[in-house]
């Protein structure tokens, strides 16, 4: 007869390297379902400390099962909880060590099945460790500021003026709401033009500044509606990066990417972070090949 599965999953944050003070800063964590945090590693050999270690809960196995986790997908109070209280441990690991964030609901049958996981891909999380150390992920979005959503005005009747004492239109109907929407339509493309203007600063930012840099989708409805763009008023986003930064250059990106668009005022753009490398789990891509019957340089 089968064994009853365990009333538990191990529920995996992230992986980071043994840091003295860790299991005491996770002991006092609540993490996801409202359990506590700890720290479990995989030794490269009987006699060797760990590597690297993941930051785990045991979650009830009720809440999180293959089964029922599309069902918790669609609550978004569940989901809004979950991810806070992931991101909550990611930070505080971040705040003590370098930290590999894993996604979110990444499970386990048990802690004995996470370690051999863990074991087989020591060397890989220790390498991409390694590239992390001493850096932090900053967020770039660019807004190109524009009139407030909604339908276009009725174009409105011109003012009445007086001509060898008749009464008339000053103008042919609808010719200054014409007027209005060229102008409109004017600006828009001199914001676009400006948004251009400032992705090519920040990208130049980048290249003195970062170390690696990711393009996400601009963000558009619900998700659009919150941060500097909501504060500011209706706008689109059009660019929305992540930068890899060398934690000695911070302070030079962060002042030079806030001044990119000072002299550009069709465009909002908002800096955020410092955050834990999230944008940047995925390995770097190999580099180029040399062009054919080209050798490296001595």
């Amino acid at each position: 007869m089968n064994a009853a599965p365990a009333a538990t999953l191990t529920y995996v944050y992230g992986v980071t390297p043994p840091a003295p003070g860790l299991d005491d800063v996770l002991s006092t964590l609540t993490g996801v379902a409202g359990c506590r945090v700890a720290l479990i590693g995989a030794a490269p050999d009987a006699a060797g400390p760990p590597l690297v270690a993941f930051a785990v809960s045991d979650v009830p196995r009720a809440e999180f099962a293959e089964e029922v986790l599309p069902e918790r997908f669609e609550d978004l109070r569940w989901l809004e909880a979950t991810a806070r209280a992931h991101h909550l441990v990611i930070e505080a690991l971040a705040a003590r060590t370098t930290v590999l964030p894993l996604r979110m609901a990444t499970l386990y049958q048990d802690r004995s099945r996470a370690v051999r996981a863990l074991g087989a891909q020591s060397p890989q999380f220790a390498a991409r460790l390694a590239q992390l150390a001493a850096h932090t992920e900053y967020g770039v979005k660019i807004y190109v500021r524009g009139r407030a959503a909604g339908p276009d005005p009725d174009p409105a009747p011109e003012p009445a003026v007086e001509r060898d004492g008749a009464t008339g239109p000053s103008a042919g109907p609808g010719r200054a709401y014409l007027r209005a929407r060229r102008a409109q339509r004017d600006a828009d493309e001199d914001h676009h033009r400006q948004a251009r203007i400032a992705a090519d600063r920040v990208a130049a930012i980048a290249r003195r500044h970062s170390a690696r840099h990711v393009s996400h989708p601009p963000q558009s409805g619900p998700l659009a509606e919150t941060g500097a763009e909501a504060a500011a008023g209706a706008g689109e986003n059009v660019v929305n990066d992540a930068f890899l930064v060398p934690d000695a250059a911070a302070g030079a990106f962060r002042a030079a990417v806030r001044a990119a668009a000072a002299d550009l005022p069709g465009v909002l753009l908002e800096l955020n972070g410092p955050w834990a490398p999230y944008s940047f789990t995925a390995p770097p891509p190999p580099p180029e090949p040399p062009p054919p019957g080209r050798g490296p340089v001595s």
